[in-house]
């Protein structure tokens, strides 16, 4: 099977499709734990404080839109300061355009001159998300899309208005498949406005469609380089394929030197964690780490302990791997058996889920992850709470997850950029703005992301797995430093 060229640890959100389609014997029913879904075919979701259904359209009765002001400013204010949530507590609504209001607190810019245009009406605002949700493994990329109907209800729920319009939102699959892409941006070209939070494994598929409309596509993600170049699309986390962050290497060096030089790096065998790997491996190797094992794993292998008996020959005391957490646990697991133990064993950011340690158990303990957002349970985090609160609206009992979050930091990046354009509003001068949007940070969910740049991070945080609860063990919020080119795009 040949797969597109990834984008560095992006391309990971896109593995699972890519083992389904190589034969892998991964069940449906564990990539839906993966995806927050719980089940594989999910159901139907919960109304949002009276509005519509979270399923297909999300928005206000565009009957009760208050008219446009054409000389207000872009957001108008509501009544209400909470909205009930399905389990009888009351979720806290920002009306005053602070800074965590659905607007982020930024200046409205004046409607005056707002016209009517493609996905606008007088009443509404349509957009759209694309997300792979039939296909191999059902239910694939729901996560991403159940953040962006939150969004949407929050955005709703508050009261306020885009030059007197409220948002829709159609909820569109991609198929797991380029055709599925293809097809759907051919749909929202015509009847949205702009999209907002995608995340599709074979997103190389509607491009070309989506540049040629102009279509502004705020995605979560991009996992092909065909998405990455096409000039209307952007995401919420940027990367580039030949360039890692320079923090995470920084910190083992100083914290695990010893272990640093005696490293191996494991990875799926498919090209995305292939591209992954090598790069990462690549890019450490400068550092100062040295490499004895960089070894793909068959993705139809069951039996690792060759692998752990490499680690032994090695002396191996720093073990990093990239792949899904259901082939992570494996290779824990055959550790355990061997009762090979290592001081750094290093995973990529989507091992960080709970359906991960509800699976590796104890074998998992002291697993370290790099990441560039903040941890699910900060409640002290307002951003946070206000996305898992309204995750939990639209899809009760959802798990909040990576591909979700920085979906719904997609959806809060248009209003923001949307709301400060105002009356000037059009697909042109939005993406436009996104080109110059710097430093993005989801209003304090993640790292800062260079969004109109396209560029890599240089900030990321190190957690620990612990006693079966994450916690951060790098100093400060986020470590900060130079970016490490790696030679390594394909």
């Amino acid at each position: 099977m040949r797969s597109p060229r990834p984008l560095l640890a992006a391309a990971v959100a896109a593995i699972a499709l890519s083992l389904a389609a190589c034969g892998s014997q991964l069940q449906p029913d564990e990539v839906a734990r993966a995806n927050g879904t719980g089940t594989v075919s999910g159901g139907d979701l919960a109304p949002v404080d009276g509005q519509a259904d979270a399923g297909s359209d999300v928005g206000a009765d565009p009957d009760s839109a208050a008219p446009d002001d054409a000389d207000g400013p872009a957001v108008q204010e509501g009544e209400d300061d909470t909205a009930g949530g399905d389990d009888g507590t009351s979720t806290s609504i920002d009306r005053d355009g602070g800074a965590q209001s659905p607007t982020s607190g930024v200046k409205a810019g004046n409607c005056a001159g707002f016209a009517n245009q493609t996905g606008i009406t007088d009443d509404t605002i349509t957009l759209a998300n694309t997300a792979d949700i039939s296909g191999p493994v059902p239910g694939l990329f729901q996560a991403a899309q159940d953040a962006a109907k939150a969004f949407v209800a929050y955005y709703n729920a508050s009261g306020q208005k885009l030059c007197g319009r409220s948002l829709t939102l159609d909820a569109l699959d991609t198929r797991s498949d380029a055709g599925g892409d293809q097809q759907v941006y051919s749909e929202a070209c015509d009847q949205a406005f702009a999209v907002v939070g995608s995340v599709s494994s074979q997103d190389q598929g509607g491009a070309a469609t989506a540049q040629k409309c102009g279509i502004p596509d705020i995605r979560a993600f991009v996992t092909t380089p065909q998405r990455a170049a096409c000039t209307t699309c952007f995401a919420a986390y940027t990367i580039q394929p030949d360039v890692i962050p320079g923090v995470v290497g920084k910190f083992f060096l100083a914290q695990y030197r010893e272990a640093t030089q005696k490293a191996a790096m494991f990875y799926v065998d498919v090209q995305a964690a292939s591209v992954n790997a090598r790069s990462w491996a690549a890019g450490m190797t400068k550092q100062g780490f040295r490499f004895d094992i960089v070894q793909g794993i068959d993705t139809a292998e069951f039996n690792y302990a060759p692998y752990v008996q490499q680690m032994k020959d090695k002396g191996t005391k720093f073990v990093q791997y990239f792949g899904p957490y259901q082939f992570a646990v494996r290779l824990q697991q055959a550790m355990a058996q061997q009762n090979y133990r290592v001081p750094v064993y290093l995973e990529d950011p989507t091992i960080y889920d709970q359906n991960y340690v509800d699976t590796v158990g104890a074998d998992g303990d002291k697993s370290f992850v790099y990441s560039m957002i903040d941890l699910f349970d900060d409640t002290k985090n307002p951003e946070m709470v206000l996305y898992r609160q309204w995750l939990n609206q639209v899809r009760p009992g959802a798990v909040p997850n990576y591909y979700g979050l920085f979906a719904w930091s997609a959806a809060r990046l248009f209003v923001a950029e949307a709301t400060k354009l105002g009356g000037k509003l059009t697909r042109a001068s939005l993406v436009a703005a996104l080109k110059g949007v710097d430093g993005w940070t989801g209003n304090g969910l993640h790292a800062p992301m260079h969004v109109g740049a396209k560029r890599t991070s240089e900030c990321m945080k190190v957690i620990q797995l612990s006693g079966g609860s994450w916690r951060q063990v790098s100093p400060g919020d986020y470590m900060c430093g130079p970016t490490v080119p790696t030679g390594v795009a394909n």
